[in-house]
């Protein structure tokens, strides 16, 4: 597998530059920055939230924590996360835990933190849909992409 199919048309509608990198196998976001070579900070990940109001997809770097109870606070919702049966449904292109974190591309409602420097990145590591590509943008077309996604105060650095 590569890119995932929705992500690479979300992509290319889009106009975003971007190139995919391939690296070994791995099962976390944080093992996907180390085997591609490419700092923490810099690797978006996804993390699939819902409540009664719907799904969200909250985004911040591989080496943050997403602070469940201070989003929650902020956004004036009861977020859980999403059980894992759930992602194929949400995802059906994309391998189990390997969620692109462009909410948009799939329909979904995304929140992101600006604090945690992403946007101010000079490039930015997408997962790309499975566990051994990622998707190299500019840091640029990343806040683009992020326009319309809420804003609030939730990652904690690990």
């Amino acid at each position: 597998m590569t890119i995932a199919r929705t992500l690479q048309d979300y992509l290319d509608q889009r106009g975003v530059q971007y190139r995919p990198i391939r690296h070994p196998h791995s099962e976390s976001s944080m093992q996907t920055a180390e085997t591609a070579h490419v700092a923490g900070d810099a690797v978006a990940k996804g993390v699939v939230l819902r409540d009664k109001d719907g799904v969200l997809l909250v985004v911040v770097p591989s080496d943050y924590h997403v602070e469940l109870d201070r989003l929650n606070r902020q956004l004036e919702r009861q977020l859980a996360l999403v059980p894992e049966g759930t992602l194929k449904e949400l995802f059906p292109d994309c391998e189990l835990g390997a969620v692109p974190p462009l909410g948009a591309a799939y329909g979904l409602d995304t929140a992101w933190d600006p604090d945690t420097g992403l946007g101010d990145r000079t490039d930015v590591y997408l997962e790309a849909g499975d566990h051994e590509t990622l998707v190299q943008i500019s840091g640029t077309q990343f806040h683009a992409l992020m326009a319309d996604a809420q804003q609030a105060r939730f990652g904690q650095h690990v």
